[in-house]
């Protein structure tokens, strides 16, 4: 097929154009938010290919899959006509949760898309027809040595996000165990803080650079109180690092008790932190079983089959 998608979300992006499809990704001047053309820091093969936004026009589209509301005004105007769509909602729902309306709520003609269970769970989709197809990641493979007896910690924005992304709660764990921080706009969080001697910021590393400098971090924290499944938590585990993670959204699904620690006691995930920065052949153990667990759940492979199959179904239009 020739799907149109709009590059979004770099990791999700990256999983999805790895199918057998040929995957037009739209380019605007200035690779702005609404065409920003292929990844830059991302491997994408070539059959994932950007297309000026103004030679869409005229091109054979089988299936067009949104991720905002406005891509839906946008690809009529582009390709000039209708074309088979799926939406794909990656966020948790805002504002007034549990009661929070989904966009696509009041049309039945384009399917939506979950990428966890909480988020069909939380999201009021009215007539939208939907399906859940859970994340795949492309694996970074193990190379967990956890050398550092050091929690690693990714976020973008921490100082912005503040509560969702847990910054607040970030000086309790560094009693624990000191932090490094990965991420955009994070050099200023241990002065913002008030703990640079006990964390430390690296800012926006490449992805190569950052897998290998997470691993080399004795244990992963996941703080976060309200986003859908950050990708960096399931490519952690993945490297072999073991999780302490707050008990909320989707982390509950993600991290089973032998992969690590996931509570909403703020005291248990202190002590859980401490006891992986203080025992390296548990931390090993418990990591492998994290690796284990997010292979067998967000397999790639498994990932791409869900969508060869919802891409069929559109395209046919056999999802009302």
């Amino acid at each position: 097929m020739r799907v149109l998608v709009w590059h979004v979300h770099g990791s999700w992006t990256t999983a999805f154009v790895r199918g057998g499809h040929e995957y037009l990704v739209p380019l605007v001047p200035g690779r702005g938010p609404d065409g920003r053309g292929r990844a830059r820091t991302f491997p994408w093969p070539a059959n994932a290919r950007e297309v000026s936004f103004d030679r869409l026009r005229g091109l054979d589209v089988d299936v067009a899959v949104y991720q905002r509301p406005h891509e839906i005004d946008l690809a009529r105007e582009w390709l000039g006509r209708d074309v088979p769509g799926v939406y794909v909602e990656h966020n948790t729902p805002g504002g007034d949760v549990p009661n929070a309306r989904h966009p696509l709520a009041g049309r039945g003609d384009i399917p939506l898309v979950h990428v966890t269970r909480f988020n069909d769970l939380f999201w009021d989709a009215g007539d939208a027809p939907t399906r859940v197809i859970e994340h795949g990641v492309v694996d970074p493979g193990y190379r967990y040595s956890g050398e550092l007896p050091r929690a690693g910690v990714v976020v973008n924005e921490p100082v912005r996000r503040w509560r969702v992304a847990g910054t607040d709660l970030l000086p309790a764990f560094a009693v624990a165990a000191p932090l490094d921080v990965f991420g955009m706009r994070v050099t200023r969080l241990p002065a913002t803080l008030g703990v640079p001697g006990r964390m430390e910021a690296f800012e926006d590393l490449p992805r190569e650079a950052m897998h290998a400098a997470l691993a080399r971090r004795r244990v992963y924290l996941h703080p976060y109180r309200w986003t859908s499944l950050g990708l960096s938590l399931i490519e952690a585990m993945m490297l072999g690092m073991p999780v302490v993670a707050l008990a909320t959204t989707e982390a509950v699904e993600a991290v089973p008790p032998e992969a690590g620690v996931v509570s909403t006691k703020v005291p248990t995930l202190v002590a859980a932190l401490r006891a992986f920065a203080a025992d390296p052949e548990l931390a090993v153990q418990v990591g492998k079983a994290a690796r284990a667990a997010a292979l067998a759940r967000y397999d790639l492979g498994r990932f791409l089959s869900d969508w060869d199959q919802t891409l069929d179904d559109v395209a046919a239009g056999r999802i009302k």
